[in-house]
């Protein structure tokens, strides 16, 4: 594999622990208590991720797949002939593929610039799609989303889609998904796109199994948190009073994941030289997950800038996959 097929950029994610235990003092300070889901995803967590994609109840994955399987031709037929990809929070980019064998089809090769938190994972399914596609090349960028884009925004490039899939968006608090959105605009010019997926609102039943699946991988994936601090921060959480919590908020039209103690107890962090106390069921909650329905897709358009250009759904209405451009 010739190497000028493949560049990785890993400067921008050095030195993140003192992030890490800032953040998290923080959140553990708050009432009540929060982490973001960003620092769910170290090593363990993404590869705990992609075992949640695989699941029976984890409809996202595989809804978000058949959309574009059936339309990335579609997607594809938006460039010039001389389009880049860009991906936020790539992971093994195993739905992407559908969009880059149908940019390859459509303009011969592609420049793909994928953008994740996890080195390990980057590189390797960066190294697997060079084998598949020798038409392709890529500048792999291990790091935080805007990080990253600082340095790609130097880049000069004809035109780009930059892609935001598996509804990430939905992790967002809606003032923090229009500020993104907007951040995400300023990078755009005339011609470029941007493609948002998003998970939509439907029932319960469906909803909470997805996140709270039998075999207990979202549970570990929500767990790996705590093990993450007593690694980092010399924290003293004892695992085994603590369990994963998630529910459907049907006012705030999102799905809660929420990590609960089960007694009364006091965690020391040594890095931190502090102790946080918790009260019996007392949460730190760690992510949301919010659900869309077509208007608030349309609201958040027109609230930060842009212009729907076309949308693909499957036939149940789970899933939206999002053409967007500045308006």
């Amino acid at each position: 594999m010739p190497s000028d097929r493949l560049q990785v950029e890993k400067s921008a994610i050095q030195n993140h622990l003192p992030d890490f235990a800032e953040h998290v003092e923080n959140g553990l300070s708050a009432s009540p208590k929060k982490l973001s889901p960003m620092y769910l995803y170290d090593e363990q967590g993404s590869l705990l991720f992609e075992q949640i994609c695989e699941l029976p109840e984890y409809y996202l994955t595989r809804t978000e797949h058949a959309i574009l399987q059936n339309y990335s031709d579609e997607v594809a037929a938006f460039s010039n002939g001389n389009m880049a990809l860009v991906e936020l929070g790539s992971g093994s980019s195993t739905k992407t593929r559908l969009i880059i064998e149908a940019l390859i089809a459509h303009q011969s090769d592609l420049h793909y610039i994928p953008v994740d938190i996890s080195e390990t994972i980057l590189v390797n399914s960066a190294k697997e799609l060079l084998q598949d596609y020798p038409d392709l090349k890529i500048s792999a960028h291990a790091a935080e989303y805007h990080a990253a884009i600082r340095t790609i925004s130097k880049l000069e490039l004809e035109q780009k889609m930059i892609i935001f899939l598996g509804s990430n968006i939905g992790n967002f608090e809606p003032d923090a998904a229009k500020n993104f959105l907007c951040k995400v605009r300023t990078w755009l010019s005339d011609g470029d796109f941007f493609l948002l997926s998003t998970d939509l609102e439907k029932e319960r039943s469906v909803l909470e199994p997805a996140y709270d699946d039998a075999q207990g991988v979202t549970a570990a994936f929500n767990m790996n948190l705590l093990k993450r601090m007593n690694e980092e921060l010399d924290a003293n959480f004892d695992l085994s009073t603590f369990s994963h919590y998630a529910f459907y908020n049907e006012k705030l039209g999102r799905v809660e994941s929420h990590l609960r103690s089960h007694i009364e107890q006091s965690v020391y962090f040594g890095r931190l030289n502090r102790t946080f106390h918790f009260k019996k069921a007392e949460t730190i909650h760690t992510e949301n997950s919010y659900k869309f329905t077509n208007s608030k897709i349309k609201e958040l358009c027109e609230a930060t800038g842009f212009r729907l250009v076309k949308q693909w759904q499957d036939e149940r209405t789970y899933f939206s996959v999002n053409l967007l451009a500045t308006a």
